[in-house]
């Protein structure tokens, strides 16, 4: 059975899509990645670290460049198996943040989540609302989905916004459901399914007047 039969959707380059800051596109993760990744990662230590899953050892030593090739290396080898799709975001064709829709379960749930982050310097510019955006109809159109939920940290009102942005609602709080920033933290469970998207999520965003086709 081949790749895209195994996974549909996969590989896919979307967008772009323009927002203020430029042209927004979504991309596979490429074992070059690596400089780009390690250097936005440390630099922006202080912004990704209080919304994001605790890991084992300091924050450098876990996002020094060598890392990179082995956690790559498994991301593609889960997109091949039809269980996520692990994505880099771009503005104007340089490496800005990531994008993830992960688990996806097929049969009758046909379900996934979704996570993102993006630099410090593109915050509140649009790139992740059209990040999603691109996601989220990727997710409903080639990749066959459902449904996709996200969860995020009451104390983040940037992220909700975002994700409200793109149509998600709110469906329950999930008291000390994740480790972040080393302690147990309650998250909100956001979702959308394919029924609540009029034509579609990016459409959205360009009647809304946030975004353009590029």
């Amino acid at each position: 059975m081949g790749r895209y039969s195994v996974h549909p959707g996969w590989p896919a380059e979307l967008g772009p899509l323009v927002v203020g800051a430029g042209r927004v596109t979504l991309r596979p993760i490429r074992l070059r990645d690596a400089a780009a990744w390690s250097r936005i990662r440390i630099r922006d230590q202080e912004h990704l670290r209080p919304w994001e899953p605790t890991g084992e050892g300091p924050w450098e030593a876990r996002h020094h460049i060598g890392n990179w090739p082995g956690l790559c290396s498994s991301l593609r080898s889960e997109a091949r198996k039809g269980r996520m799709l692990p994505m880099v975001i771009e503005l104007d064709g340089k490496f800005c943040g990531q994008l993830t829709i992960g688990n996806i379960v097929r049969g009758a749930l046909r379900s996934a989540w979704i996570g993102y982050w993006v630099t410090k310097e593109v915050g509140g510019q649009g790139v992740a609302t059209a990040a999603l955006a691109l996601g989220l109809d990727h997710g409903f159109s080639a990749v066959g989905l459902h449904r996709i939920e996200a969860t995020v940290r009451p104390e983040n009102v940037a992220s909700q916004a975002v994700l409200r942005n793109v149509g998600f609602r709110e469906e329950g709080l999930l008291r000390r459901y994740l480790d972040v920033d080393g302690a147990w933290r309650d998250h909100l469970l956001v979702a959308i399914t394919v029924e609540e998207v009029e034509a579609t999520v990016v459409d959205r965003l360009v009647r809304s007047g946030k975004a353009t086709w590029g």
